[in-house]
């Protein structure tokens, strides 16, 4: 598909960039571009692909996205390597994910080869936005909502996918220091048969109120448990889990349909077996969790995910009491995979995997 270049009237000035990019934060800032590829079951499909001028977005008030909630999205990095080029870390799977998100959610797949062009054009595009601040990067979102105007009960026919772009520091403030997690007890985030494995707006907004539970009793992040026997660990607000053993092994809870498939869990579970570990995909109870922690059987948690990279879990506290995870610091195994990882992604250590590309 061939993107149309529109001309940007009044770029953010290169010394206000600057500026701006020596302390981004994270999600509050914004690059000055962004891709537009619309699409209409009537018109043939996927068409008129823009790459210009990051603006508001126009909506009737009937589109069905706004009553009926046919939304997707994306979460992925822009990297700066060593030697100054940049490049992205397995975006063929986010493509993937993306589809397979659109699949559940009655929505168009996106060619695979335009989803990659349109990141590759962003990038590029953008790449002096690029932060070079200690774990700096470009944070990617690309999105698909249904623009229909229309109030029946059905798949709408016309849509948008839109990719913007974010400089970002550390998700966590202070950096990858141990969080403190909440058990939520009173909600859940996903059921069997529902969207729990799709990347849809949807799942996060059901986050909302236990993660303010979870920040109101001093917590970071909150963890929920199955919504079947409300007893088998699942995933983070945005994360997956990991569960490092004094044996050698490693747990993580098993994708069933009601956790996400997170692209930095897949990449863990191979780093982690480079190591010689075993990684066990399997359930793993709160009782069970804090029962290992107890004992000492449980060495480290792990928290991943693509905002974040690999974050250590110091605390867990819930209506049942609190335990701490070893020493409650930062575990030799969770620094070294957060190292490799990252050494990956920016270009220092070796790709062995071939999951990195060069922009």
């Amino acid at each position: 598909m061939d993107f149309e270049h529109l001309p940007h009237p009044a770029p953010v000035p290169g010394e206000t960039r600057q500026q701006a990019i020596a302390d981004p934060g994270f999600g509050k800032l914004f690059t000055d571009h962004m891709v537009v590829v619309d699409y209409d079951a009537d018109e043939g499909g996927w068409h008129k692909a823009t790459l210009g001028p990051r603006e508001p977005i126009a909506l009737d008030p009937a589109a069905s996205v706004l009553h009926y909630a046919q939304e997707i999205f994306e979460g992925m990095k822009a990297y700066k390597q060593d030697d100054g080029a940049l490049a992205l870390f397995r975006p063929e799977q986010n493509a993937r994910r993306f589809n397979a998100s659109a699949r559940r959610m009655a929505m168009p797949e996106l060619p695979e080869d335009v989803f990659l062009d349109a990141i590759r054009q962003l990038v590029t595009k953008d790449r002096e936005w690029v932060p070079t601040v200690d774990g700096g990067a470009l944070y990617l979102r690309p999105f698909m909502f249904a623009t229909e105007a229309f109030l029946g009960v059905r798949p709408a026919r016309q849509y948008t996918f839109v990719v913007i772009a974010s400089p970002v520091g550390a998700y966590f403030k202070g950096g990858a220091k141990p969080v403190k997690i909440w058990v939520s007890r009173n909600y859940t985030r996903a059921a069997p048969g529902g969207t729990g494995a799709a990347k849809t707006g949807g799942n996060y907004a059901a986050s909302l109120v236990p993660q303010a539970e979870g920040i109101e009793n001093g917590c970071d992040q909150v963890v929920f448990l199955d919504a079947v026997d409300k007893k088998w660990i699942e995933e983070l607000g945005g994360m997956n889990l990991f569960f490092v053993m004094d044996d050698g092994s490693v747990v993580t809870p098993p994708l069933t349909g009601t956790i996400l498939p997170g692209i930095t869990r897949d990449s863990l579970v191979t780093l982690l077996r480079d190591e010689g570990l075993t990684v066990r995909e399997e359930p793993y109870s709160i009782d069970q969790w804090r029962a290992d922690a107890t004992t000492g059987k449980l060495l480290e948690t792990m928290a991943c995910g693509t905002a974040a990279v690999v974050t250590p879990v110091g605390t867990v506290l819930g209506p049942d009491g609190e335990f701490t995870i070893g020493s409650g610091g930062t575990g030799q195994m969770t620094t070294k995979i957060r190292e490799k990882l990252l050494g990956i992604q920016n270009g220092s250590v070796e790709d062995r995997h071939g999951w990195v590309q060069a922009i």
